[in-house]
């Protein structure tokens, strides 16, 4: 008999169930606690899953967007996942990658094309990535190891990738060590569902991702290993958004409790989008609308105000645009989520073999362009994580809402660099206006410091932080 993990499916539900029925006033009293930016318990995030009222419902939103701003400031962080292989030995029933899809190439970048890879998205502008490999013996920690120091090697002109993260099977102690010291970011799992019947369901039996547990504490494994930043997330349509959203918040105080009070960088929310002859994800039971959608984004902002929130380009412009002023920190922009993606785009096609359809194909220049039109600064910072402001010391500058005193000049900084080096003119004359309203909002002191690191800038340094 399996031993019971930290999520109790009958326990939520409870949760869940006796949020129902609650007044204006015990709403309101929960949002002034996250005004404070204090983690809510699940007693109370339960009972803003069950918000109707048009007037709450508004309330909420802006009070996100209030707290993700108190916090990181009105700095969006960009970033490209970069797909390594999509080898795999599951059979998932809602992924293209599964096994048993034989409408998929199965590939695996070789370091040359890896590297070519990089390139484009360096010259793209791109200085953060995100890493993603199927699960199979071929990626074993080795073989991840060695692509973070081949994309960690590549430079073109003033750019390069300054900040690679994973999302990837889970390891062992011993392989997230291999991943350490080669210099990775933030190691990304998510659960796909936090509900074990589900799990059970659509992961088949035998299959290594079948086991829920292994998954559920592959983050706890990481820790241990010195990977002190991590990310955790569910694949919304797979199961009840309620139940997921309380998932989520179990799993960030399980970290919490277990790890210092450090619960995870990163909380990631993609829905589930249809995939080439992968049939669950054509009309999935669970499909999430855009209303609730919204909700999510919210609550989840609202329950754990010092994370991180990462919303994809599986979404359409429309939808991002609409999702990012209640809460969001990080978006991807001129994403491939195909193998050899990037170098098929820019030969001309298309790649109709990828792991999911985007939603979202506009190129990082004209994201950026609407991302400033919004009232936000790009960000393409990585200065914290070699600054040593991660783990439990990025907690104790996020959790009380200091962390924007560097995450905003930060921003500044890098989208500096990028005006300069990749902007089209129309960004260019748009990114300058951002950069001087956001400078406006600074303290004279860390106005004058930013200036002076502009100027280095303008005279041709590079990588210049705070």
């Amino acid at each position: 008999m399996l031993k019971k993990d930290f999520i109790d499916d009958e326990k939520i539900w409870e949760e869940i169930n006796g949020g129902k029925n609650s007044t204006k006033e015990e709403i309101r009293e929960i949002f002034k606690k996250s005004e404070q930016k204090i983690r809510l318990e699940p007693e109370e995030t339960a009972k803003l899953l069950h918000i109707e009222d048009e007037e709450l419902l508004e309330e909420m939103y802006e009070l996100a967007n209030k707290i993700k701003i108190d916090v990181y400031g009105k700095r969006i962080v960009f970033f490209a996942p970069l797909y390594v292989g999509n080898k795999c030995i599951n059979n998932c029933i809602y992924c293209g990658f599964r096994r048993d899809n034989k409408s998929i190439e199965r590939r695996t970048l070789t370091m040359e094309e890896l590297r070519k890879e990089a390139k484009i998205m360096i010259d793209a502008g791109h200085k953060r990535s995100i890493m993603v490999y199927g699960e199979h013996p071929a990626y074993d920690a080795d073989f991840m190891a060695e692509t973070i120091r081949q994309v960690y090697s590549v430079k073109s002109n003033n750019g390069e990738l300054r900040r690679v993260n994973i999302n990837a099977a889970p390891l062992d102690i011993e392989g997230y060590k291999k991943l350490n010291e080669a210099g990775i970011g933030t190691f990304q799992i998510f659960q796909e569902t936090y509900h074990h019947e589900t799990y059970k369901k659509i992961h088949p039996e035998g299959d290594r991702k079948s086991d829920y547990q292994w998954r559920l504490y592959g983050l706890d494994r990481a820790i241990k290993a010195g990977i002190d930043d991590v990310g955790i997330g569910v694949l919304f349509g797979l199961y009840d958004w309620k139940f997921e959203i309380m998932g989520l918040l179990h799993h960030a105080i399980h970290l919490e409790q277990n790890f210092n009070g450090v619960g995870p960088h990163t909380i990631s929310f993609p829905r589930i989008e249809p995939a080439l002859d992968t049939p669950y994800t054509q009309n999935p039971e669970y499909k999430v609308s855009n209303k609730d959608f919204k909700k999510v984004i919210a609550i989840i902002r609202l329950s754990v105000p010092y994370t991180g929130m990462i919303l994809t380009a599986r979404e359409s412009p429309e939808v991002r645009n609409e999702m990012i002023p209640i809460g969001i920190s990080q978006i991807d922009a001129g994403s491939r989520v195909g193998i050899g993606g990037y170098n098929e785009y820019e030969s001309g096609s298309v790649p109709d073999k990828e792991q999911f359809q985007l939603g979202d194909l506009r190129s990082l220049d004209e994201v950026i362009r609407d991302i400033c039109k919004m009232g936000f600064i790009p960000s393409f910072c990585t200065a914290g994580y070699r600054a040593g402001r991660t783990g439990e010391k990025f907690m104790s500058l996020c959790k009380p809402g200091l962390v924007h005193n560097f995450c905003m000049p930060n921003a500044i900084l890098t989208f500096k660099e990028y005006l300069l080096d990749y902007a089209s003119e129309e960004t260019k004359a748009m990114g300058e206006i951002a950069i001087k309203n956001n400078l406006a909002d600074l303290t004279p002191e860390r106005k004058k410091d930013v200036e002076i690191k502009i100027k280095l800038i303008e005279s041709g340094e590079r990588d210049v932080y705070i």
